[in-house]
């Protein structure tokens, strides 16, 4: 029971959490893009779309920490035998992370959002830069430090602690880098859906056209591009789970009993006490095809180790479903919507249909992103660092009643706060608009100019106030 609320307060706080650093990775590399094309053409729309865009990262980037720091205490009081055994490895990432990511982003972060007319266009440009290279560092020591949890390298567990070895294999472990180049991605993606689902609501509305109009298009050749670059790059993440995690593979893929030529379950009823599957819509050997890119590539089955190292297989199963299902349904939004741009009618920006469907889209990309961790975390179990130390190994000590006190404070204030909140203000912000309000003319207090008396020689310097 204590591992079990443990767990459910975890993964309600990182299910808030995740939305806002990936938000603000996609809006900081999208407002740069913006900037780089405002400064080559010196055109209005792209200082509006900057301006617009600058609000709600600053909401979303101010989110994303408060809602972060309840976690770094959670590894603190729930999860001291994590803590203990793994901080002398993930200790280190997480520090780098805040030395070279979070102080460059709070350096830069401030002359980005109010240096506007204070520092020249190239500064600004620059410090927009670095906050889009703080992020992105951010995002990297994370997932290095996740991976390593997944794929294990460069470390000995020596007396029940990890000894380090080498950095370099703790840092650029196994699955580092196509990792991280899926979580930009899907960070990306989920961001430049809420760009053509807000643009969306102004051209139904007929207002900020010329906003809307530029946004949305861009939005949608973002979606395409990177849509299309995710198959690519999520096919070579299940490739390596496939090789280092085939248990968590065989999840996904709901299959008992290890074969070659698996079938590709769509569709599956689990009976997880007797281990198999009561009823099943499948397509032959197209689990294997998909997982080693062979027709009689061999699956290890979750029959091959004993029950207590076996996932909840119905949560990995469904999870890493919608996932996909979201995933394709972006692909098919943005080929249909290239269709729209170019065919003879021009209907991108009044087709009613397309539009409506763009505004329900706006948390598809976080729909895919948060089913995405689900199967890459509870894929993992009972593991919380593959092979070697055990979730109920790593769980602290305390009264299940004092975890299920915190687990429903988390999830009321998590859902008031970074919920109804953050949704209340970002209306707002949508609700006004790319409007550019003029500043405020600061009154000024000029001093009298100072007498000079001379007293024997010497200057005395009598200030009127």
């Amino acid at each position: 029971m204590m591992e079990l609320l443990s767990r459910l307060q975890f993964a309600i706080t990182i299910t808030f959490h995740i939305i806002f650093p990936a938000f603000s990775i996609g809006l900081s590399t999208y407002i740069l893009i913006l900037e780089l094309i405002w400064l080559k053409t010196n055109k209005n729309v792209y200082y509006k779309s900057i301006r617009f865009w600058t609000k709600i990262l600053a909401l979303t980037f101010g989110m994303g920490i408060i809602s972060g720091l309840s976690m770094e205490f959670q590894i603190g009081t729930n999860w001291s035998g994590f803590s203990e055994k793994v901080g002398p490895v993930l200790g280190v990432l997480f520090a780098l992370e805040g030395l070279s990511a979070f102080f460059i982003e709070a350096t830069f972060l401030g002359i980005m959002l109010f240096g506007w007319h204070h520092f020249s266009k190239k500064v600004h440009l620059f410090s927009t830069f670095m906050v889009f290279i703080g992020v992105s560092l951010s995002a990297f020591w994370i997932l290095a430090a996740n991976s390593w949890m997944q794929t294990p390298y460069g470390v000995n567990y020596i007396n029940g602690k990890f000894i380090v070895i080498s950095w370099y294999g703790v840092i650029f472990n196994h699955s580092t880098i196509i990792r991280y180049i899926h979580m930009m991605l899907a960070s990306y993606i989920s961001t430049m859906f809420v760009v053509a689902s807000i643009s969306a609501i102004y051209l139904k509305r007929k207002t900020h056209l010329s906003f809307a109009k530029q946004n949305f298009k861009f939005s949608l050749f973002f979606i395409i591009f990177l849509s299309a670059m995710q198959v690519f790059i999520g096919d070579e993440v299940g490739l390596k789970v496939h090789e280092y995690q085939p248990i968590k593979t065989a999840a996904i893929e709901g299959l008992w009993d290890s074969k070659k030529g698996a079938p590709l379950e769509l569709f599956t009823i689990f009976n997880t006490k007797e281990q198999k599957n009561t009823f099943s819509i499948s397509i032959p050997y197209v689990a294997s095809i998909i997982n080693t890119h062979s027709l009689d590539g061999y699956l290890q089955g979750l029959k091959s180790v004993p029950k207590d190292q076996i996932p909840y297989v119905p949560l990995v199963f469904y999870s890493f479903r919608v996932m996909v299902s979201c995933g394709m349904f972006m692909v098919l939004y943005g080929l249909f919507g290239l269709y729209l741009f170019y065919s003879k009618k021009r209907d991108l920006f009044s087709n009613d249909l397309f539009l409506k469907v763009s505004i329900l889209c706006a948390p598809i990309g976080f729909i895919a992103l948060i089913t995405g961790w689900y199967t890459a975390e509870c894929g993992r179990q009972p593991w919380v660092v593959y092979g070697y130390l055990s979730t109920l190994d790593a769980v602290s000590r305390v009264s299940p009643l004092k975890v299920l006190e915190g687990f429903l404070i988390i999830l009321v204030i998590y859902g008031l706060i970074f919920g109804f909140g953050y949704l209340r203000y970002l209306k707002r912000l949508v609700n006004s608009g790319p409007i550019i309000k003029p500043r405020k003319k600061l009154i000024s207090f000029v001093l009298p100019k100072p007498k000079i008396i001379k007293i024997k020689n010497k200057e005395i310097i009598k200030c009127i106030i």
